[in-house]
């Protein structure tokens, strides 16, 4: 991923005075523009807290709690009769020493209640020792999230480029039309100009000036259509590249024609991002079976505390160690069965894999095969230029010689027209398919 400050900057220069952008500029002005971009770099963003809030789950559990109550009476209320405690030896001491409205009163029972109000706190830290792996597959599921919200988004990104590209091209093929129209269209009046001098020297016929002069209608309305086509590329770059008004060119860098050397497309395959992403989703399937599985399992901890009371009308202080063990007994039941579930899920992963990596193969060799196309049809399109220019050469002195009619002639300069975007369009369409290609091979 390109660093966010220096596509900041980049975009900051092409907002401020440039007004001829390159390829690589738009492309770099569009991932700092882009929504879907904005959108994979806050979801790393927050997978990125997710691994650090699994990573937490380390350390110590450490909770505090406090309560004070007052309650209509006491929780805890009992009464004593003296007589049946006090053993029967002892009365005839007692009836010596005590007075008789003692005696008396320890005849009653005492009626006693405790704990209608107090204040309880306390501090407890847990520390987990063993809690089946579910800490140590949960980090590790964590850092699977995390690659895979990097993964999408250098998949956005190369949708963007891709999308970029293809707009770019489109904008490059319609203006070089337009220089061809153009240029047709100077030859259409220099053709038209011998023609009326022709004419009216009467050694050519009017309705030779006619037809010259219907083909330049044909070219303007041509002409028309383009300057539409390009005005809406242009918006449609504008609005998808973040730039600030379509009063802007492009520039076309020096392209090789040249066929590029083929990948080995069972190595490319393992770093395109797409095979990656499969990947990553059969590591969170087996990381996920495996924290079903803990879920199933004993958890151990050991934990320390400090705790207060008043519940007996004196402050009381104290400190314990304690050790946690807990069972889930019962919950194998339906866990067996989320167990099996985890696994079914993880096997259809490994075959979602497995499928889809032949996929991609094809995808690559399909790939191949159109930019071997391509390159093809872009030689016949030069080769058809050069034709049509010794055709349209030929023409035009058969012409000044009387030997052609000016169909012939203006038929000649159509095939010309339409060879040059032929091959404006071979060109376009072979860029395309090495973007594409490369896109597949993961360069």
């Amino acid at each position: 991923m390109r660093k966010l400050l220096s596509l900041i900057a980049i975009g900051c220069a092409l907002a401020a005075s440039a007004q001829t952008y390159t390829l690589q500029q738009l492309k770099d002005s569009a991932l700092l523009n882009n929504i879907a971009i904005r959108s994979a770099q806050h979801g790393i963003e927050a997978a990125q807290q997710q691994r650090k809030e699994a990573f937490t789950k380390y350390f110590p559990n450490i909770s505090g709690t406090g309560l004070w109550f007052n309650a209509n009476k006491g929780m805890a209320e009992t009464s004593i009769n003296p007589s049946e405690v006090i053993p029967s030896s002892l009365a005839p001491v007692m009836a010596q020493v005590l007075p008789a409205e003692a005696l008396m009163a320890l005849a009653n029972p005492i009626s006693i209640s405790m704990m209608k109000n107090g204040t309880i706190a306390g501090i407890t830290a847990v520390q987990p020792v063993f809690a089946g792996g579910q800490i140590i597959n949960g980090n590790r599921l964590a850092k699977v999230g995390e690659d895979v919200s990097r993964l999408q988004l250098q998949l956005s990104e190369n949708e963007v480029e891709k999308t970029t590209e293809q707009y770019y091209w489109q904008l490059v093929s319609l203006e070089e039309k337009m220089h061809t129209v153009e240029a047709v269209e100077a030859l259409l009046a220099d053709i038209a100009k011998d023609v009326d001098v022709a004419v009216r020297a009467g050694v050519a016929l009017r309705n030779d000036l006619l037809q010259v002069q219907l083909r330049q209608n044909d070219v303007e309305s041509q002409k028309l259509k383009l300057q539409n086509g390009i005005s809406i590329v242009k918006l449609l770059l504008t609005q998808y590249c973040g730039l600030c008004d379509t009063t802007f060119s492009v520039s076309v860098a020096d392209l090789s024609e040249m066929l590029p050397e083929r990948q080995d497309h069972q190595l490319a395959l393992l770093s395109t991002s797409e095979y990656r992403l499969l990947d990553k989703q059969v590591e969170a399937a087996s990381l996920q079976k495996k924290l079903t599985i803990g879920q199933n399992l004993p958890t151990v901890g050991i934990g320390a505390g400090y705790n207060y009371h008043n519940l007996l009308d004196n402050d009381h202080t104290f400190g314990m160690i304690f050790a946690t063990v807990n069972v889930p007994i019962s919950d194998w039941w339906g866990g067996s069965h989320a167990i099996k579930r985890k696994k079914i899920e993880q096997q259809k992963a490994e075959e979602q894999l497995t499928d889809n990596a032949e996929l991609l193969k094809i995808r690559m060799q399909k790939a191949w095969n159109d930019v071997e196309e391509a390159n093809q049809q872009l030689a016949i399109a030069r080769r058809s230029i050069e034709q049509a220019e010794e055709n349209l050469r030929l023409n035009q002195n058969f012409y000044k010689a009387g030997t052609v009619r000016m169909s012939d002639l203006l038929e000649a300069q159509l095939f010309y027209q339409q060879a040059h975007d032929k091959y404006t369009d071979a060109f376009a369409d072979y860029q395309n398919k090495l973007l594409e290609y490369r896109l597949s091979t993961g360069q």
